[in-house]
This record gives C-alpha cells, sequence and structure tokens, in this order.
C-alpha cells in the first residue's frame, strides 16, 4: 500500500499546503512539535482508506474489503463521505486506514513521572496502605510539575491515536483538591485536540483519611464521575464506604467508578453490594463502572456467568487493563452477556509502574492474544476495547462508521484492515479530534 511510504514529516507539509487560513502554520506542522494543532473548519481528505465489508470462504471471514473516498470535514463533524477523487484539490491521506479515535477509558493523568528523569518503582511494602504513605511523602512535589507532566502525558497518547481519555484524579488531604486542580488547567490547554472526563478519587481512602470532605466539594467542580477504593480493606466498611459514594453520585447527579482490587470475599461482596444499589436507583445505571474488579477473574466459571449476567442487568461496566499472568480476567464471559467494557493504560510511568505505553491499540493486541481472537473476524472485534465499541464494521460486514453527521474524531493509521491494526499494533499517522489535526 503506498501508504508504508510516506513520512510523517510529507504528510505534515502536505496537510499544511491544502489548508487554507491557518494561522502560523510553519510552526504548527514543523517536526520541532510532535503534537501541535491545526485548526480549520472545513476541508477535504482525499484517498482516505475505509472498510466496506468482509470476503467470505463459505462461512468464514477471511479478509476485509477496503476501498478509497473523500471525506469532507466541516465545524468539527464528518460532512460527506464521497467516491475518491485522487485530482481534488484536499489533503492527500496515501491510503491510510481510517478508523474511530481511541479512547483510553482508564488512567491517570494527574500524577506522573512521565516528562520527568527516568524512575523504576520501588519495593512495595505494606499493601495498599503502604503505597498510601508514599504517596503521602511524594505527591507535594509532584505537585509542583503535575500539569505539565499531564500535558505530555496527553501528547503521548495522542500519538497513539487517542483522543479522549477518563482520568482518576487524587482527592484527598495531602493533595486536597490541587491534584483536580492543576489536571484541569492541562485539559483547558489542550481541548482543541483532547476530550475527558473525570473521576474523583479518593486514593488514601475516603475514612481512612479524612477525603470525605474533599470529595463532596470535587464533586461540584466540574467531575463526571464518584470514585472509590477497596472500601472493605481501605475503609474497613463495605457498606459504609459505598453508601457514600452513590449518595455523592445521587446528589451531584454524576457516575460511578471505583477501583476494586480486592479478589476474595470482600471484593465479591462488593460487586453484589454496587448490584443491589444501582437497580434501587434505576438513575446510575449505565453511568456506574468498577474498575480492574480482579475478583471476577478469581472465582468459578459458574460464578462468573451469574456476576456477568448481574452487571449486564444493571447496565454495570468493567474497565479492565487486562491484566495477564497469574490472572486472567473472563472478559469473553463479560462480552458474552453484554458488559460494557473499557480498557486504558492506568499508569504510564509513576510510583504504581512503568509498564504504560500509552497505547490503547496496544491493549486490543494483548487482549486478542490472551483469548485466541486470531481470525480476521475476531481481531476486527477486537478493535472495539481501543474504540470504546465504535466499530467501522458491524458483523455482518456492512459499513456502520464513518457516517454523515459522526464527529470528525478519528485517527489514520498504516494499516489495511482493522484486524491487521490490532494484530500489528500498526502504527498511528495522524489524529484529528473535533475536526482539528492534531498532528
Amino acid at each position: 500500500m503506498s501508504a508504508k511510504n510516506i513520512s510523517r514529516k510529507d504528510f505534515m507539509k502536505d496537510s499544511a499546503m491544502a489548508l487554507t487560513g491557518l494561522v502560523g502554520a510553519p510552526t504548527l506542522f514543523s517536526d520541532k512539535r510532535p503534537i501541535g494543532m491545526h485548526n480549520a473548519k472545513e476541508y477535504t481528505l482525499k484517498n482516505v482508506r475505509l472498510e466496506t465489508g468482509f470476503d467470505y470462504e463459505g462461512d468464514e471471514v477471511v479478509a476485509t474489503k477496503t476501498d478509497l473516498f473523500c471525506i469532507e470535514i466541516a465545524d468539527g463533524k464528518i460532512k460527506k463521505i464521497l467516491p475518491n477523487n485522487p485530482k481534488a484539490k484536499a489533503i492527500d491521506a496515501k491510503g491510510l486506514l481510517m478508523l474511530p479515535e481511541f479512547k483510553d477509558m482508564h488512567i491517570h493523568l494527574d500524577k506522573t513521572f512521565y516528562g520527568g528523569p527516568w524512575k523504576a518503582t520501588r519495593k512495595r511494602q505494606g499493601g495498599v496502605k503502604g503505597m498510601i504513605a508514599l504517596e503521602q511523602k511524594i505527591l507535594p512535589e509532584m505537585l509542583k510539575t503535575s500539569t505539565d507532566r499531564a500535558e505530555k502525558m496527553i501528547e503521548l497518547l495522542q500519538s497513539h491515536g487517542s483522543g479522549y481519555a477518563r482520568s482518576h484524579v487524587n482527592i484527598e488531604p495531602t493533595s486536597k483538591l490541587d491534584s483536580l486542580k492543576n489536571l484541569q488547567k492541562a485539559l483547558e490547554n489542550k481541548k482543541a485536540g483532547f476530550g475527558a472526563e473525570l473521576v474523583a478519587f479518593p486514593q488514601h481512602g475516603i475514612f481512612y483519611t479524612d477525603s470525605a470532605q474533599y470529595m463532596k466539594e470535587a464533586a461540584t467542580m466540574g467531575i463526571d464521575y464518584i470514585g472509590g477504593v477497596d472500601p472493605y480493606s481501605i475503609d474497613g466498611s463495605i457498606e459504609k464506604a459505598m453508601d457514600f459514594i452513590v449518595q455523592l453520585a445521587l446528589d451531584h447527579n454524576k457516575g460511578i467508578d471505583i477501583h476494586l482490587h480486592e479478589s476474595g470475599e470482600s471484593g465479591l461482596k462488593t460487586v453484589e453490594y454496587l448490584i443491589d444499589r444501582v437497580n434501587e436507583n434505576p438513575t446510575l445505571k449505565g453511568k456506574s463502572f468498577i474498575s480492574h474488579c480482579f475478583v471476577l477473574g478469581r472465582i468459578e466459571k459458574q460464578k462468573q456467568e451469574e456476576i456477568a449476567e448481574k452487571l449486564a442487568n444493571a447496565k454495570i461496566g468493567i474497565m479492565s487493563t487486562i491484566p495477564f499472568g497469574g490472572l486472567l480476567m473472563p472478559i469473553p464471559t463479560l462480552y458474552k452477556y453484554g458488559v460494557n467494557i473499557g480498557t486504558g493504560n492506568d499508569s504510564i510511568i509513576d510510583h504504581w509502574n512503568t509498564w504504560g505505553s500509552g497505547s490503547v491499540l496496544d491493549k486490543a493486541k494483548l487482549m486478542a492474544q490472551l483469548y485466541g481472537y486470531n481470525t480476521e473476524f475476531d481481531l476486527s472485534r477486537s478493535l472495539k476495547l481501543a474504540t470504546y465499541n465504535v466499530l467501522p464494521l458491524d458483523d455482518k460486514g456492512n459499513r456502520q462508521w464513518p457516517k454523515a453527521g459522526d464527529a470528525a474524531d478519528v485517527v489514520l493509521i498504516d494499516a489495511s484492515c482493522s484486524a491487521e491494526a490490532v494484530s500489528r499494533v500498526s502504527p498511528v499517522k495522524s489524529l484529528i479530534h473535533q475536526g482539528n489535526i492534531v498532528y
């Protein structure tokens, strides 16, 4: 495919020439700044590769059909999808595959070593409470650079095709509300090329430390979800912590997204308690999530099926970082029952771990590897983990994305189809967010 021969520099040059009315374009398209903003209200892309259907041998999908198109973009939306015109005066996408913008649905943008000196993690002592003690020591210094480093981490995500994230942000007596304020500054600075929703996260426990007062204030400061962490092992009571979270969410019309690492009886009881509370308060359905939820990987198959069905009925989603090694999450079972699943990098590099690459496409590949999703069809379906459930083709091979009127949130990637993109973690060549060419 000719797209493999286009350099980033050439693509930027073509884009700069095709877009009219750009202010300071030479600087914005400079190789010295990999992530910049290139704003134009209306423009056209030509030679854009879109998926158009499946090829079959018998009942088996053996390949994905594609063709080239012109895409008109105006006012942040996809205006028209037209037959390709190679001679059109337009930005030349050089045959790159267009896919939906990627979304990192579990990350901590507010606390990171990324953008600073390399630091490996230290040996953990005292479990999660030991990590809380460590955070209380290092957060004051981290806060001094947290806005700048959050911006650098956003640029890393953008370079891997993510234009949106759900970020948890520390709300506790050490940071108070400063971590939230600093992150909001970074998001404001990046808003033209990146969107986010925020979770008020009591990392140090709601009652283990006196975080309740700060959580109540944070709920009025532009956050979207009320978070929590291991209510039994940190706060000593499932009911007390969960009731606080649920009530705060109800009082302020927010969603819920709690970290649950507990993998024993208390973890299962926490899941069941949230299911009951959400069923009692139907306004929370579709707005409630459990991050990690490792207990699902520890219970027997029959119980996994039972809980998956209950989660689906309560419309409670699971945000999984797709762990591996000694713990395999029952992702196929959750999908079987229609549970909403998202993924994210969690940490890029911080005092918790250093494994985050910034790519959720890499997470989709990992899921496909772990569960044997290695056929053309299964790999193409696995893309939804990176795009948070948006796929170019439906299960029958009908094109369902993009459509006229869709938000112009797209990536251009050097791959022949979704299946190859997932399997090879193909390189992202450009990100367009709300019609703005990010790079």
